[in-house]
This record gives C-alpha cells, sequence and structure tokens, in this order.
C-alpha cells in the first residue's frame, strides 16, 4: 500500500472539492493500493470555542461584503464544476472545528475516518449543521457506526485536544500553509484541490512503478 496523507479542515470548501474529486478517481480505479489518513489543520485557530456569526468572520476576513463575494466566486464555481450542491447561504456560523478534527481522529482508530469526514463535510455544507455542537458530532459517530454516548463523553473533557493542536503546529512547521494538501508516500506534498483526471494519473504511474518494481 502507499500512504496518502491528507491534511485537511472540515469547514473548508477547497477541501470538500478535492476530496470529492479524489474520491471519483478511487471509485474509477478501485485497484489504487492508496491507504488514506487525514490529519487536522484548522483554518481558523484562534476562533473562539463558540465560533462567529458567518457573515461577519467572511467580512472580517477578506475586508468587507465585496470582498467575500469575490473571494468566494471561485469557490463557488469549483464546486458548481464539481457538481457539488453547497448551500453557503445555509450557513449561519464559522465554527471552531477541533472537536470535529477530535471526532475524525478517534474515527481512525476503527478505521471510519472516510465516513466520518464525509459526514462532516456534508452535515456543514449541505445542510447548514453546526460541527461543534457535540449533538451533531455524537449524532455523525452514531451514523458511521461508532459509539456516539463513548464519543460524547470524550468531546465533554480534553482528550487528545493538545495532540491535535500539536500536529496542527507540526504541519505548518513542515510548511503547510493552506489546505488540503495531499502528502504521496511520505514523500510528494500536492496542494489544492486537483481534478479527478490528476489522481487517475497519478494512480496509473504508481501502479506502473509497482509492477516494473515487481518485474
Amino acid at each position: 500500500m502507499i500512504k496518502l496523507d491528507i491534511i485537511s479542515d472540515p469547514i473548508c470548501p477547497w477541501c470538500y472539492i478535492g476530496k470529492t474529486r479524489l474520491d471519483r478517481a478511487l471509485e474509477a480505479h478501485p485497484e489504487h493500493e492508496f491507504l488514506i489518513e487525514w490529519h487536522p489543520f484548522q483554518l481558523n485557530p484562534d476562533m473562539p470555542a463558540e465560533g462567529m456569526d458567518r457573515r461577519e468572520y467572511l467580512e472580517l476576513k477578506f475586508g468587507g461584503k465585496q470582498g467575500a463575494v469575490q473571494a468566494y466566486a471561485p469557490i463557488v464555481q469549483a464546486a458548481e464544476d464539481t457538481g457539488l450542491q453547497i448551500d453557503f447561504a445555509g450557513i449561519k456560523r464559522t465554527p471552531n472545528s477541533i472537536d470535529a478534527h477530535r471526532l475524525i481522529h478517534w474515527a481512525g482508530i476503527e478505521g471510519k475516518q472516510n465516513a466520518v469526514v464525509d459526514r462532516l463535510f456534508k452535515t456543514y455544507f449541505k445542510e447548514g449543521r453546526d460541527i461543534s455542537d457535540h449533538s451533531v458530532l455524537k449524532r455523525i459517530a452514531d451514523a458511521v457506526g461508532m459509539d456516539g454516548e463513548a464519543i460524547d463523553r470524550l468531546l465533554q473533557s480534553d482528550a487528545d485536544l493538545q495532540d491535535l493542536r500539536d500536529r496542527d503546529a507540526h504541519a505548518r512547521m513542515r510548511g503547510v500553509q493552506g489546505v488540503p494538501c495531499f502528502i504521496v508516500a511520505n514523500e510528494y506534498a500536492v496542494n489544492g484541490a486537483q481534478p479527478t483526471g490528476f489522481w487517475e494519473e497519478v494512480i496509473a504511474e504508481l501502479a506502473e512503478k509497482s509492477q516494473q518494481s515487481e518485474a
């Protein structure tokens, strides 16, 4: 197997777009050798625990309403081109994503990371729910076959909180400045929401190398 580490934030629209494009390549090539692991990166590490009103947050970040509209125009277009129905207007708050990252981490222990990441993206971008809300995270855990009650108890504690913050900081120290960031075979970094065709080429190239090494 070939390790594919994905550094991401579940409130990042480019990460949702990037995952969707990657998933289509993986589905088209089920013989792929990728072993995928998701890693934390908070776009807003200083976000208050209760989050912020989304409109206020975007206008502060991009210098007003017009700046926010201009910044999101390519995201909206990319989502449409990818066939994703994202309800940006339905998202009322920008949450602190650290607890969502904790859920992703715990899902990894049970081999359910991809399912949890999928549901986090859909819950936030399609349903407009607050994915810092523990009841929302508990429901996601239950939906993928995890023990929601146990997850809820963990969320009430500081379990793995510092570890995830340290991993986020480590990614920044290694040069990660934005997400999604894909690390192939612990060697090659691929930044951004690459098209499905790109990943199909990578899969084909890796398969060819694997065959040559076995010859």
